[in-house]
């Protein structure tokens, strides 16, 4: 019975019987096809036009058994480099060529990874048979280690642990068991700021800021809420969190209900406005507390404006403070 060959490497299988006195040298030459296929370097050039067809001969050294392929020449447009459908085998591709275009590790009739016309770096891929895959893994150590814009990938675990800079902490992190909420950093394009958020599994949370022992929370520039504007209607509604400095407009007698979602030493602040016309009236609901328990009676005239500061203990809105017949302009 002849010789025959395995299917991706074309080592040679001999039968019992077989090749009297030629087992030393098929052997030593399996035995360097195994070693090309393991560690074997070899440049390959590609043509300006067609690229290249790898070659895998039966029971011999051949450049499509290399491990390791670098793509040299000067290409004028795009190439395949192609290896033979069948074959499963994996290669470091380096793409060396000059000329920008592109260069696609292919199998005959299947698809394949693309060095597209810019990226001159070296791929892993490998062949199953039917395609050729790029695995997404880049080889050199060194690039990865000398590069300043590192990605990561998945989760970054750093519980209990620090960010720093080789000698120094940056960022240290803790961890809460069974945690549910979080921030999101997001960054932001021209002329708008970046977003620092809490999110998570919860409703409604917040951000807490402490200090160590009787240190401040310094802000280099100022920190304010924007001024919001309160729908006018029969009743005003005022969320006090998502609005704590608001102003209305009357333009009929109204009822300035509870505000929402206070919370205890919150400082809230309205300013009243009358339209044109004036003489618009507002009823305060039971939740705000005046001096004298007497609510303010508003300036009548058209266009100007009453200022009013509340502190809420837990319960009510006590007024802080006022300022009537204001000129808004």
């Amino acid at each position: 019975m002849a010789s025959s060959y395995s299917t991706d490497l074309k080592l040679e299988l001999m039968v019992t019987g077989e090749k009297a006195g030629e087992w030393g040298d098929i052997t030593n030459t399996n035995l360097n096809i195994l070693q090309q296929a393991i560690g074997g370097y070899e440049a390959i050039s590609l043509n300006a036009t067609t690229g290249a067809t790898l070659t895998f001969t039966n029971g011999t050294l051949s450049d499509g058994k290399n491990a390791v392929l670098d793509l040299t020449g000067t290409i004028t447009t795009s190439v395949n480099v192609v290896v033979p459908d069948g074959i499963e085998k994996t290669y470091i591709v380096k793409n060396s060529t000059s000329g920008a275009h592109d260069v696609v590790v292919k199998t005959s009739s299947g698809s394949g990874a693309t060095f597209d016309t810019t990226n001159k770096g070296t791929k892993i891929v490998y062949s199953d048979g039917t395609d050729v895959v790029d695995s997404g893994l880049t080889a050199g150590i060194t690039a990865v280690v000398d590069d300043t814009t590192p990605q990561l990938g998945g989760q970054l675990d750093v519980n209990g642990n620090a960010i720093g800079d080789g000698t120094l902490e940056l960022l240290k992190f803790t961890e809460t068991a069974s945690a549910v909420n979080e921030f999101t950093i997001t960054n932001n394009a021209t002329g708008n700021n970046p977003i620092l958020s809490a999110t998570g599994d919860d409703t409604n949370i917040g951000i807490d800021l402490t200090t160590k022992g009787t240190g401040f929370i310094k802000f280099n520039d100022a920190a304010y809420n924007p001024e919001a504007t309160l729908t006018d209607a029969a009743t005003i509604t005022w969320d006090a969190q998502a609005a704590p400095v608001a102003k209305v407009t009357l333009t009929d007698n109204r009822t300035m209900g509870a505000p929402s979602n206070g919370a205890a030493g919150q400082f809230i602040s309205l300013l009243v406005i009358q339209d044109a016309g004036g003489t618009n009236t507002l009823t305060w609901n039971a939740v705000y507390e005046f001096a004298s328990d007497t609510a303010p009676t508003l300036t009548a005239t058209g266009d100007l404006g009453d200022l009013f500061v509340f502190r809420y203990n837990g319960t009510k809105w006590l007024e802080v403070g006022r300022n009537l017949a204001l000129t808004l302009s």
